[in-house]
């Protein structure tokens, strides 16, 4: 096989690990929010969900390691809380909402049942799967994300040449920073830095003799390929749910607007087709995600089988309380949880990708502290009364965004970086 095509196989295989159909349900409902703002929506959406998932894959070329890699120049001990953190969110949200999605749109509109029924039924077959680990699922998935992704590309292509039929005005003060947080909901940056690693694995086990400096090439192009499609998908969705927004009742959810969608392009047939893949992509994903932890905590105790078998009973314990509640639930429950670690993720993966000279073990640990304390605010604005916040979201530069970690964090690196070097 050359090296070309080595290249496209990789990046195929790491779109497929970041499709998770959960996400299918974000995009139109930005582009639904948005209206004719729905392009700016859509770059807030992409630097979030597609250009910083892409430089985590970077990182991961650079250092063709683990996840712990990335915060080690912090500390050791720093590097292992934060992917425990980072795995534990995991299991609590993004995991739990693919059951969710599956009985919105695949359960739920045609036999009625609970979502408490759905839930429990889903991951007690995901936790069979996961504790017989075959090639099934994976054979699976290799099939399945294909399928979706020409059904999404006839639904953007049909929506989009369809007559315009004008659209309501954007719900959005601020579109790109609207889009860019709703970004973090994708769970991108996080799968980047999870997948990465998985990449590494993987060409070294396919070609263990590839240089270091050839292995970088392929995965950074590979990422690239990965992260393009979904670029196209993702500003599709956004603008087919702008240019159908007028059609929808405003107070319609995710799940029921991306079927809504899907009947109005492709008809019944290809709204049913798309609600059964969906689920069959949702359940692929869970499983990834709850072997990916449980082999990460099984590692932590020197590959025991005991640990393994633990993380898998209690992510689907998780999954079954969690997963019955609605997407929306999910989503607005979640972001506590992503203001917290996103500032976090964003800085690790950045600093990473940057020459060596300009990331010392002192600009790390400053940066990283600095863009901790003050996200604080932005986590706690969604524990608490906003007026609480308000004097102090005032003084913070785009507080007032939940972005007030940026610019002290931009600083402190160039500060940092210019005291070095006159010392």
């Amino acid at each position: 096989m050359n090296k070309t095509k080595e290249t496209f196989v990789f990046g195929f295989a790491i779109f497929a690990a970041f499709f998770g159909a959960g996400n299918l349900v974000l995009p139109p409902m930005l582009g639904f929010n948005s209206g004719p703002d729905w392009w700016l929506v859509t770059i807030g959406f992409i630097i979030s969900a597609t250009v910083i998932p892409l430089m985590a894959l970077f990182g991961h070329a650079k250092l063709q390691g683990t996840m712990l890699d990335f915060g080690n120049k912090v500390s050791p001990l720093f590097s292992l809380i934060f992917c425990i953190c980072v795995y534990v969110i995991a299991i609590a949200l993004p995991c739990p909402r693919t059951a969710a999605v599956t009985h919105e749109m695949s359960i739920e509109p045609y036999l009625g049942t609970s979502s408490l029924l759905t839930s429990s039924i889903y991951f007690t077959l995901t936790f069979l799967f996961v504790m017989n680990r075959n090639n099934v699922i994976e054979i699976l998935g290799k099939y399945l994300t294909p399928i979706i992704v020409l059904i999404l590309l006839a639904i953007i292509v049909v929506g989009v040449s369809s007559p315009s039929i004008g659209m309501n005005a954007s719900s959005f003060e601020t579109p790109i920073i609207g889009g860019l947080l709703e970004g973090y909901q994708t769970y991108d940056a996080i799968a980047g830095l999870l997948t990465g690693g998985i990449v590494v694995i993987s060409i070294n086990n396919y070609r263990g003799d590839m240089p270091f400096e050839e292995k970088k090439g392929m995965i950074a192009k590979s990422g690239f390929i990965a992260m393009f499609g979904l670029l196209i998908i993702y500003a599709g969705l956004i603008a087919v749910g702008a240019l159908f927004n007028s059609e929808f009742a405003s107070d319609i959810s995710r799940t029921e607007l991306l079927s809504g969608l899907t009947l109005k392009t492709l008809g019944n047939i290809g709204s049913t087709f798309l609600s059964v893949l969906v689920a069959l992509a949702c359940f692929t994903t869970a499983i990834g995600i709850i072997v990916g932890t449980a082999d990460f905590f099984s590692g932590l105790f020197k590959g025991s089988k005991r640990a393994y078998l633990l993380t898998a009973i209690v992510s689907c314990v998780i999954g079954i309380v969690v997963g019955q509640m609605n997407v929306k639930y999910i989503i607005d429950i979640a972001l506590p949880a992503l203001m917290f670690i996103y500032p976090l993720a964003i800085v690790l993966i950045l600093l990473n990708v940057l020459p060596e000279k300009y990331v010392s073990k002192q600009v790390f640990r400053a940066v990283v502290l600095v863009a901790f304390i003050f996200s604080v605010p932005d986590f706690l604005g969604f524990l608490m009364p906003a007026e609480n916040l308000q004097g102090i979201k005032e003084i913070i530069p785009f507080a007032q965004y939940n972005l007030g970690w940026v610019l002290p964090a931009f600083i402190t690196f160039i500060g940092v970086n210019l005291f070095s070097k006159n010392d």
